[in-house]
């Protein structure tokens, strides 16, 4: 049952999305013009918080130039994903997780009313905020990465979240926040914000099978990849129950390179795209990647692509 206090901030929030201008953008795609949002919060707001509520809702087919996760909250909702004739649904306690510029539009009809949270993060403020949280992780690195170096990816996340994962309670505490705000409210919407995303790393951990018939070598090699940064040999060795020469030599004997080799061309890779792709300073880069220092990262890449990173962006 909800309290008296969020089903106050939900109906405030809800009153608010339908009141808001939600103006298109003609935006040129190809051989063709689209629709488009921009940044809908007010300045100064780099995480919104929307509630889509009614048993209609209608959008349409559009792209926006922000993340957003929409949770449905309270019942099942329809959306196209992509393009204007994949129409997929979204079961109660889903996520679905979209990227800047992805084509997306709701589309629900309902006896009962539905009720969709959604969490809105402006693109710079997820780079610099959000992303070195769940770099680690390299398929949502690449993930929310995507649409830098393929604007129109399309691609996205939809993942479902049982009780115990205190995702509803996390969004509950973000609308009650959002609809009454003060001066800190940004503040306390980050950390929130954050623990949303670590519960998304989680769960799609979970939700990733391993290859079947997988040989040793490429399990190491794929965690590695998957948790790129200061890894140790001993770390990743206790991982898979081997002795850490043991993996030395599997490394050695069936790609030709160290285990130190192997991941220094793992992180250099990351730090190529985010170099490229984000507007992270080297210092922020250097962090992300688990180097202890700057300095410590303008060596390893000098050595490594020949140049400093800032004369590897001039080139």
């Amino acid at each position: 049952m909800r309290s008296a206090v969020l089903e106050e901030s939900l109906s405030k929030l809800g009153r608010q999305f339908a009141e808001r201008d939600w103006r298109y953008i003609d935006m040129q795609v190809g051989g063709s013009v689209e629709k488009y949002f921009a940044w809908p919060a007010p300045a100064g707001d780099n995480i919104m918080i929307c509630v889509h509520r009614g048993k209609q809702i209608r959008e349409l087919f559009h792209r926006q130039d922000f993340f957003f996760f929409n949770f449905a909250y309270s019942g099942d909702y329809g959306a196209l994903s992509g393009s204007e004739d994949n129409r997929i649904v979204v079961h109660e306690n889903e996520c679905y997780i979209g990227q800047p510029f992805s084509g997306y539009a709701l589309s629900a009809d309902s006896e009962e009313e539905i009720i969709i949270i959604g969490v809105l993060i402006e693109r710079e403020a997820f780079f610099k905020i959000f992303l070195p949280a769940i770099s680690a992780d390299a398929r949502l690195f690449h993930f929310f990465l995507k649409p830098q170096t393929d604007k129109y990816a399309d691609e996205y996340i939809r993942l479902r979240f049982d009780d115990s994962c205190n995702v509803r309670t996390l969004l509950e505490m973000m609308v009650i926040e959002y609809a009454s705000p003060g001066e800190d409210t940004q503040a306390i919407l980050q950390p929130l914000a954050l623990a949303l995303l670590m519960q998304v790393a989680r769960r799609c951990r979970a939700s990733r099978a391993e290859p079947e018939g997988e040989a040793p070598a490429g399990k190491i090699i794929r965690f590695m990849g998957e948790h790129a940064g200061a890894l140790k040999l001993r770390d990743v060795a206790a991982r898979f129950s081997y002795h850490p020469n043991y993996v030395s030599g599997l490394l050695r004997r069936v790609t030709g390179k160290t285990f130190s080799e192997i991941s220094l061309e793992q992180r250099m890779r990351r730090a190529e795209i985010l170099l490229k792709c984000t507007k992270l300073s080297v210092e922020d880069i250097a962090l992300m990647l688990g180097y202890s220092s700057s300095s410590n990262f303008y060596k390893a890449f000098r050595e490594y692509f020949g140049k400093s990173p800032r004369e590897y962006l001039k080139a």
